[in-house]
């Protein structure tokens, strides 16, 4: 596995007990659907249900995890949301979380934005 991958999947175990440890209950890990809609955590808190996009970058790093959730990644975030809700048939609140990790191998700095972005209008013609 490439190196960027191991540290990716470190980065999730680490955001997920992160927060787990905050009260969040997991209910699903690296969602994929039809293997082309993929959702990195799906947890609960306060009857609200959270999709979390996990960044993480090794310290030094010349851009910030928090950079790589651009307006095209929240995009597609949020349609994989709209497929999870409707194929687990989920009718409560959501707001989408980004857990920002910066891993120097022996330390890392865990930084969790609440309702990191909102799903934008679409608009038809």
């Amino acid at each position: 596995m490439a190196e960027h991958n191991v540290l990716g999947h470190r980065g999730e175990d680490m955001a997920a007990a992160y927060l787990q440890e905050h009260g969040y209950c997991i209910l699903d890990r690296n969602w994929t659907n039809r293997g082309k809609k993929e959702l990195d955590i799906i947890a609960t808190k306060d009857d609200v249900c959270v999709f979390v996009e996990v960044k993480t970058r090794k310290a030094g790093s010349a851009t910030a995890p928090i950079e790589a959730v651009n307006a095209q990644k929240q995009h597609r975030i949020c349609l994989a949301a709209d497929s999870y809700l409707r194929e687990h048939h989920i009718d409560s609140c959501s707001r989408f979380d980004v857990v920002c990790i910066v891993y120097d191998g022996e330390y890392s700095r865990i930084e969790h934005v609440e309702d990191a972005f909102r799903p934008r209008p679409r608009f038809y013609r």
